[in-house]
């Protein structure tokens, strides 16, 4: 099995995130060609600024779905399927919102994809509107092998944006039971998208991460990257390089050219 670093050679890589248009089966969706056409945009922006990974999410299919639907699954396969053909081995990663790791999993597999991020693994969260949200982390690295998707690494937040702990613990346990479930790398976030965990958050994080990395996963952008980025092993960059839900190439070398 292929490890975060063997994957992410870099010494601090930056994940460019892809917010794709609404997908078929919502209302406002543009139709599945719109929406291929503008995931390789972005992979194209991304390429020419040097990042050293792309992860594609569904954001813009509001309202979210807890579990995603037979047409996300469909699309998302296709969607990352092209994003593997174009990408040229720059690892290209999924993640179905909100929480359906276990489909996550199967689009990777299908498509050829690297990894995936999992907002819900090893905490026990609560989420407004939607209540408690399923962590079963066993089930899911069970669910991986079952079928044969060793190759694909998760990305486990801990704590993550927008919930709440059912039971507190710090982040230092939360790290150290994503790690001890299986988790190939551990995600930190704000409380919400665009705001950043502090260096103190990760440092507390590292201490349960063994040598699991810890990652950025919300808000950094060129005036906080180096603070960031000396005590993390990289990041989840999403809306500091993006200008109206797309990625420009001059905010994705600010960020780039922020780095330690």
């Amino acid at each position: 099995m292929v490890s975060f670093r063997e994957r992410f050679p870099a010494a601090r890589p930056l994940i460019g995130v892809i917010h794709l248009p609404p997908l078929p089966g919502y209302a406002e969706s543009p139709g599945l060609a719109a929406v291929v056409a503008h995931a390789l945009a972005e992979l194209a922006t991304y390429r020419v600024g040097g990042l050293d990974g792309v992860l594609v999410e569904n954001e813009n299919d509001r309202p979210h779905r807890v579990e995603a639907g037979r047409e996300t699954i469909a699309v998302m396969t296709a969607v990352t399927r092209a994003l593997v053909a174009a990408a040229n081995r720059l690892p290209i990663g999924i993640e179905i919102l909100l929480n359906d790791p276990e489909a996550s999993l199967a689009v990777a597999h299908a498509s050829g994809a690297d990894f995936i991020r999992s907002d819900y693994f090893a905490d026990e969260m609560s989420r407004p509107v939607h209540g408690a949200m399923r962590t079963a982390p066993e089930q899911v690295i069970a669910f991986r092998a079952r079928i044969g998707a060793q190759r694909v690494l998760v990305l486990a937040d801990i704590q993550v944006k927008y919930a709440q702990m059912v039971t507190p613990r710090s982040l230092g346990e939360s790290a150290r039971a994503a790690r001890e479930a299986g988790a190939d790398a551990i995600v930190v976030t704000g409380t919400r998208t665009g705001e950043p965990p502090s260096p103190r958050d990760l440092l507390a994080a590292r201490e349960g991460s063994g040598d699991c990395p810890v990652l950025v996963g919300s808000g950094l952008a060129p005036g906080n990257a180096r603070a960031l980025l000396e005590v993390a092993d990289g990041a989840i960059v999403g809306t500091s390089l993006m200008h109206g839900g797309k990625a420009t190439a001059a905010q994705v070398a600010a960020v780039a050219s922020a780095q330690p």
